[in-house]
């Protein structure tokens, strides 16, 4: 069975950090790419950085270029995401993403998600 559970949220200040897990099985993490989307209400859920489960070059949506470092631990076949200079325009429910495959940002390109985590900030 995959599983993916994100968890780390909350609610911090403008200009605060928050490290998100993802942490996964039942898929073969070191050859799939493992994305984090978030999403607010209303509006669909977008890709904002990806990642390969062994690691090299990451993806990052322009406004998180900067602030926000995703990385893997292929041990634990979990991944991160260090968000840091957290701005209110970053509140939604983040979700990690996975599948077989190249990095991607559409939705459709990954066939296994789990529950969101919630990250709030506040002005």
């Amino acid at each position: 069975e995959v599983q993916l559970q994100a968890s780390g949220g909350g609610l911090v200040q403008t200009g605060g950090s928050l490290r998100l897990s993802c942490v996964t099985s039942g898929f073969s993490f070191d050859d799939s790419a493992i994305a984090w989307f978030r999403q607010v209400p209303g509006k669909e859920r977008e890709g904002i950085s990806c990642v390969r489960g062994t690691g090299g070059a990451p993806w990052y949506e322009d406004s998180v270029k900067g602030r926000f470092t995703i990385s893997s631990d292929n041990g634990e076949n979990t991944v991160y995401l260090q968000m840091n200079g957290l701005e209110p325009e970053d509140t939604a429910v983040y979700y990690c993403e996975a599948d077989l495959g190249k990095y991607s940002f559409l939705r459709s390109a990954y066939r296994f998600w789990g529950k969101g985590t919630q990250v709030t900030v506040s002005s």
